[in-house]
């Protein structure tokens, strides 16, 4: 492969996380609102709810943990009747964007935030998270591929619960 060809590690790392951001924004394509709206399981969780909690995990973890604004959103899963779903998801591809701007705008994938963020030391579910440490921008990108991969994952099995469909 000839370095004009090449991808970088930032493209790398936007690539996937585009895919999985889509991916949540199409599970919920084609549905009536009452059907985004519809806690699926038993915690409440719905269609419209994750693309909202994603949107606020965007915010929180490449504007104010890693750059140091002010934080935003709650994180929560409600989202209120008066807002729609294009308001849910132009809401959520704006986060997007700014996120991807940030990483882009950043050479060295190594930068440290300026918040200090808990993670755990080990994949354990009992691992205790220590003491807040500032981490990489890269681990940040990572995270939010996790996170946005569960909640893709949580996306599906809610889709199909609705309607059956399986292949978005």
């Amino acid at each position: 492969m000839s370095e004009d060809t090449a991808t970088t590690e930032h493209d790398d790392l936007l690539f996937f996380l585009n895919r999985l951001r889509d991916a949540v924004v199409r599970t919920s394509e084609g549905l009536t609102d009452g059907e985004q709206r519809a806690p699926g399981v038993p915690s409440g969780t719905n269609l419209l709810g994750l693309i909202r909690h994603l949107t606020a995990m965007e915010e929180r973890w490449f504007r104010h943990l890693f750059l140091g604004e002010p934080a935003g959103g709650d994180g929560s899963m409600r989202v209120p009747e008066a807002v729609t779903r294009d308001e849910v998801v132009a809401a959520y591809r704006r986060a997007c964007e700014e996120s991807d701007r940030v990483v882009r705008a950043c050479p060295d994938l190594s930068a440290l935030s300026r918040e200090r963020v808990r993670l755990p030391a080990s994949t354990s579910r009992d691992a205790d998270p220590g003491e807040p440490r500032v981490v990489t921008l890269r681990a940040i990108v990572a995270h939010m591929i996790e996170e946005t991969a569960r909640h893709a994952g949580h996306a599906d099995i809610l889709r199909e619960l609705i309607d059956g469909e399986t292949d978005l």
